[in-house]
């Protein structure tokens, strides 16, 4: 679903908080640290970073953010219904940056704290949301079956998810990222999703689609939210999962779906406070 349209559905269903959302229960405030704010051509994208689910890639993407390799690529490979692939040095598929490659973080086993909200159950699994990231996760009978107190959990790859590119290896992983501009559910467990875009979908739709683009459209700037001075930085919002709100909203969504519903029908809901 295109982001204008989900956003006419939140705004029907979900009631934003009052106050400082900050200060509300149902609300949390995302942290500086793990929001990647990144300026292109087209307008500005921002990205909840999960390095609790990929620990690895974060990092990765923390460094060459804040060495400036990612300022001036291109989106260099630009599907509709599928991908917006960035973040390498080369602005083509093969080059790498100038650290060595990563293994594949395409699942995690994460404790029953990680802040995990399970939003569909079946018997083979579950799927919901890890902060603002929408992942599945196997069932609570296999996961007794292991007895490790922790759960298996990976990305699903639906519109706004990010994830690392890589070649034909799965530990091939290096500087390359890509944006889902639909959801192919394919990738899951076979790509590591690192982040979600939490502000800015309707710029990664809107970038010059092509492989590559006739006039690609550029990351100008990307940054840390930490890093940005104080009176430059976003602060960005996020309702809970577990909040009567947002489930009252997925009840909504669930009901117009009925069967054809997937945690790839929801979205939770942002608010940015501009500096």
């Amino acid at each position: 679903m295109r982001p204008t349209a989900l956003a006419a559905l939140l705004a029907a269903t979900l009631t934003l908080p009052t106050a400082c959302a900050g200060e509300d229960p149902d609300w949390r405030t995302l942290d500086p640290e793990n929001l990647l704010v990144i300026d292109t051509t087209k307008g500005r994208i921002m990205v909840e970073l999960r390095p609790d689910l990929a620990p690895r890639a974060v990092e990765r993407i923390k460094l060459l953010a804040r060495e400036g390799v990612y300022d001036g690529l291109q989106f260099h490979r630009v599907i509709d219904g599928f991908v917006a692939q960035t973040g390498n040095p080369d602005n083509k598929d093969g080059g790498v940056s100038a650290h060595p490659d990563l293994p594949p973080e395409f699942s995690n086993r994460l404790p029953p704290d990680a802040g995990y909200v399970a939003i569909v159950t079946r018997s083979d699994g579950t799927a919901g949301f890890l902060g603002t990231l929408p992942v599945e996760t196997v069932s609570a009978a296999e996961d007794a079956r292991r007895a490790q107190g922790t759960t298996e959990t990976w990305g699903a790859f639906c519109p706004g998810v990010v994830g690392m590119g890589r070649g034909d290896s799965f530990d091939s992983a290096n500087s390359e990222f890509f944006f889902m501009r639909g959801a192919a559910r394919r990738l899951d467990r076979l790509y590591t999703a690192f982040g979600m875009t939490v502000s800015g979908l309707e710029t990664v739709f809107a970038l010059e689609a092509g492989e590559p683009p006739a006039r690609p459209d550029v990351l100008t700037r990307v940054r840390i939210a930490a890093d940005m001075p104080e009176d430059e930085r976003p602060v960005v919002t996020a309702i809970r999962p577990a909040s009567v709100d947002f489930l009252s909203y997925v009840g909504a969504i669930r009901g117009q779906k009925r069967a054809d519903f997937s945690i790839c029908d929801l979205r939770v809901t942002i608010v940015v406070k501009k500096p």
